[in-house]
């Protein structure tokens, strides 16, 4: 699941007979990826999701079934989660938190007497050949080329989604930018675009990290009951604050479910794109590296056995997945004879 300029008329009518050009060339080839989409979306934007296509080939991914279709009923994929506000959940996988389909905004917000609850949407969901949606196909380019390239991830392996989510993150940040440049050059406005997304989701990952951390700090003193629930609410309220003016977010935008939901895309983040550094900040190297970490990482049945736990939806289970998952990174990154990775 993904995360939550200026042209003259006759550049944009060019730009739109280029597209026509290679949404035929892509037709006329055989090429089902468009199907409905095509029919649904104006031509610059069905072209581009051909090209992002061919592209993401170039780095060795798989065909998958995403954006087949275009879906003018759904404008985007909604969710509704909430937890306790005296526990700090570990990620979206963690029990913890609540998660609920098909629920309104009014009903999802009325779960917030007693809880922390966050209501949001996405306009893409990745893995259940995902249509496009209104919102998508009216989203910005950066944001378009995003969605097409993480979703798209999603469908090249089979890691936990602590690994996963911020392995594809990775990969569609440093894949967008690659293809920005190729497609806009490097000092086109759309090029300048792309960049910016993909560098300021990359700062902001380090933000909530920082923040996270600090409220582990914070809630294991709760729980050593060094302070009461009073001073925890207290307390945490002025990280959250603090959170959301570094990361440009309203007040009361912030909550553990926001930040443990976000936390699944950033905790392995900075630790990744040290292994996609020492793997020479080559794309199609850092696919294939991790398509083999894929074969080789332990399988779910041998870590509950190696670690006793009963049940897959333990939080324990999730972060020794995770453990098992980097250590595996690590020892072939070791045998690849690639750099050492920091962190």
């Amino acid at each position: 699941m993904s995360e939550n300029a200026g042209n003259s008329e006759g550049g944009k009518a060019a730009r739109g007979l280029a597209g026509i050009a290679l949404l035929a060339a892509a037709l006329s080839s055989g090429c089902a990826q468009l199907g409905e989409f095509a029919r649904g979306v104006d031509h610059e934007r069905a072209a581009l999701l051909a090209e992002i296509r061919a592209f993401e080939r170039e780095l060795g991914f798989r065909k998958t079934d995403n954006f087949r279709a275009f879906s003018r009923e759904r404008e985007a994929y909604s969710f509704c989660g909430y937890a306790s506000r005296l526990h700090l959940p570990y990620s979206y996988e963690d029990p913890a938190i609540r998660w609920l389909d098909s629920v309104t905004e009014e009903d999802c917000r009325k779960l917030g007497r007693d809880a922390d609850v966050h209501f949001g949407a996405v306009e893409a969901q990745g893995e259940r050949g995902t249509a496009v949606t209104t919102s998508m196909a009216a989203g910005t380019l950066d944001r378009f080329l995003y969605l097409v390239i993480h979703e798209d991830c999603h469908d090249q392996f089979d890691f936990p989604y602590g690994i996963e989510e911020a392995l594809c993150n990775l990969i569609a940040y440093k894949a967008m930018v690659a293809f920005g440049e190729r497609k806009f050059g490097a000092s086109a406005g759309e090029n300048r675009a792309i960049r910016g997304y993909a560098d300021g989701q990359s700062r902001h990952t380090r933000v909530v990290i920082g923040y996270y951390e600090q409220l582990v700090a914070l809630y294991a003193r709760h729980e050593r009951v060094q302070i009461l629930p009073e001073a925890l609410l207290r307390e945490r309220a002025a990280i959250f604050s603090h959170a959301e003016r570094a990361l440009g977010w309203g007040p009361g935008d912030m909550n553990n479910v926001v930040i443990a939901n976000d936390m699944t895309y950033r905790r392995h983040y900075p630790f990744l794109e040290s292994v996609y550094d020492a793997l020479g900040r080559d794309l199609a190297r850092a696919v294939a590296f991790f398509r083999y970490v894929d074969r080789i990482k332990p399988s779910r049945a041998a870590l509950r056995k190696r670690h006793g736990i009963a049940t897959e939806e333990r939080v324990e289970f999730i972060r020794a997945y995770e453990a098992a998952v980097v250590e595996t990174v690590r020892k072939a990154l070791a045998e690849s004879g690639a750099a050492e990775v920091a962190g």
